[in-house]
């Protein structure tokens, strides 16, 4: 068995929530919860792929399970939290991490676009926030983790994508930049039940398939000098949901080499 940290940091007998949890971040965030000692339920349409990830996760000793969830569906998300209350006794964390992705560019954006980003990315995560807030006040404690962006915060700038197709959509300025504040609203809401909300606004996260023009472009424009990797998001993710941040509540923290900074 992995040692876990102890002290402020430890998630020892904790139980969480990462939805969207084999994604780009997803896969990233769960292994760090789980490394710090909390017991992982990763959740998304794709139960077959957080299957592999927890399944990764028990091979090296950690303590996951994967089950099925669907952000467009109210049943769904609270089959989902009677699962794991069924399962562990209770949820501690939630990460809210999925996101649905449609659309481009304001010009090229349909109505049907727009409905179907936003009845994940806005509705299912208020839905999945207050059906865990209900489990998290009958048991007097837990905190909210939102997966927000920089485009949540500033505007972006297209200049970075060149001539690669790459482009920044409509849909994420105004979903990421509404979780920032919901956060802000959740961690007002709860905190007379002893309930912590906070956000986390990552840059780009380097990927293999992303090409040299808009490599080149985005490091050259972050301060630190590079995009993002797997290792950034882990640590930002276990201080909030840790005792280590206990008198930290309502904060968007950019991780993001300085971008916002500028």
């Amino acid at each position: 068995m992995p040692k876990s940290p102890a002290g402020t940091f430890s998630l020892n007998g904790k139980v969480a929530i990462v939805t969207g949890g084999a994604g780009l971040y997803g896969q990233h965030i769960a292994e760090a919860l789980a490394g710090a000692g909390a017991h992982v339920v990763l959740a998304a349409r794709g139960v077959d792929a957080c299957e592999t990830v927890a399944r990764d996760l028990r091979q090296r000793g950690f303590g996951a399970d994967s089950a099925e969830l669907d952000l467009t569906s109210e049943e769904s998300i609270v089959r989902l939290r009677d699962t794991v209350v069924a399962r562990h006794g209770r949820i501690d964390i939630l990460v809210n991490n999925a996101v649905a992705r449609g659309g481009g560019t304001v010009r090229d954006t349909t109505a049907a676009d727009w409905t179907a980003t936003s009845t994940v990315n806005s509705l299912g995560t208020f839905l999945i926030s207050r059906e865990c807030g209900e489990q998290m006040i009958a048991q007097g404690s837990g905190v909210f983790v939102n997966i927000a962006s920089i485009y949540g915060m500033v505007g972006p700038d297209f200049s970075i994508y060149g001539d690669t197709g790459m482009t920044n959509p409509a849909f994420y300025a105004y979903d990421k930049g509404g979780l920032i504040n919901f956060t802000r609203y959740l961690a007002m809401a709860y905190a007379p039940y002893g309930i912590r909300a906070n956000c986390i606004s990552p840059g780009g996260l380097a990927t293999p398939d992303q090409p040299a023009e808009f490599v080149a472009n985005y490091t050259a424009a972050v301060p630190l000098g590079r995009l993002a990797g797997p290792e950034d998001i882990k640590g930002p993710v276990v201080f909030l949901a840790s005792a280590a941040s206990a008198y930290v509540t309502g904060v968007n923290l950019p991780v993001d080499g300085g971008w916002t900074a500028k």
